[in-house]
């Protein structure tokens, strides 16, 4: 493959993915590693991606707009749904926790047992998701809907969560970094995030391989405060030991 022909199908793996990883790119091209960082080195160049950790970020006309919800159920399905499993362990009976308005969150919920507990959620999903489980009690924030993400967001839905209290806050991201922290795409999705991380006694971010050391454009907190990653299995070890060295309790799903 010439090196632009190589350079269109990176850019067009951005635009579905919105990240990836230099080790992914080499497998997928059979080049090495520093071919694929040359490539991201010129493309960035260029003003048609943002290097990252380790990888890529895509940049976007406007940095605020999120990737389809379609799109996003469509990326790294297994990942997601092992990470949920692993995330199960973790949610006992009587609990009261938040789910965000995530993919990886909705993948949560459908495996969530039907038991009592409380689930308050911005996500329209993830409560049509739980509402044909009898004993799980949900609370939506309500707010402005945003069709890209099928979330509530804005004041009214900051506000809703300010007035409740929980245990656990499973939450994802566009990119969680040991620098850099969790963050997110939509400035408004970010401060729904940053409030539900207020409201919680303990903070579980779920992020498969494809977010760990990515850099978003939305700082939501820092890496500190959250207090587990659970990731998969692709996650390299250096990785979950930089988060380990920073007081994060690291599981990766297998």
């Amino acid at each position: 493959m010439l090196p632009a022909e190589r350079h269109r199908a990176i850019l067009q793996h951005l635009h579905a993915r919105g990240s990836i990883r230099v080790k992914e790119l080499s497998q997928l091209f059979d080049v090495t590693e520093e071919t694929v960082r040359r490539d991201l080195h010129m493309l960035e160049e260029e003003g048609k991606l943002r290097r990252s950790h380790g990888g890529a970020v895509r940049v976007d006309e406007d940095m605020t707009n999120e990737i389809s919800y379609l799109i996003r159920e469509s990326e790294h399905v297994p990942e997601k749904e092992v990470i949920a499993k692993t995330a199960l362990q973790f949610i006992g009976i009587g609990d009261r926790i938040v789910l965000d308005a995530s993919t990886t969150a909705l993948h949560l919920a459908n495996a969530l047992p039907d038991m009592p507990l409380t689930v308050l959620t911005n996500s329209l999903k993830v409560a049509l998701e739980l509402s044909g489980k009898e004993k799980i009690e949900v609370i939506s924030t309500g707010g402005i809907l945003r069709s890209s993400s099928l979330s509530y967001v804005g004041p009214m839905a900051e506000d809703s969560l300010s007035k409740f209290h929980v245990n656990k806050a499973f939450l994802s991201c566009k990119g969680i970094h040991t620098q850099h922290g969790f963050t997110e795409s939509n400035a408004l999705q970010a401060l729904v995030k940053r409030k539900m991380i207020d409201i919680a006694d303990t903070v579980i971010v779920l992020a498969d391989h494809s977010k760990i050391q990515v850099q978003d454009f939305t700082h939501v907190a820092d890496a500190r405060e959250v207090d587990m990653l659970i990731t998969d299995s692709e996650t390299n070890e250096a990785d979950l030991t930089a988060f380990e060295q920073l007081g994060l309790r690291v599981l990766r799903a297998d």
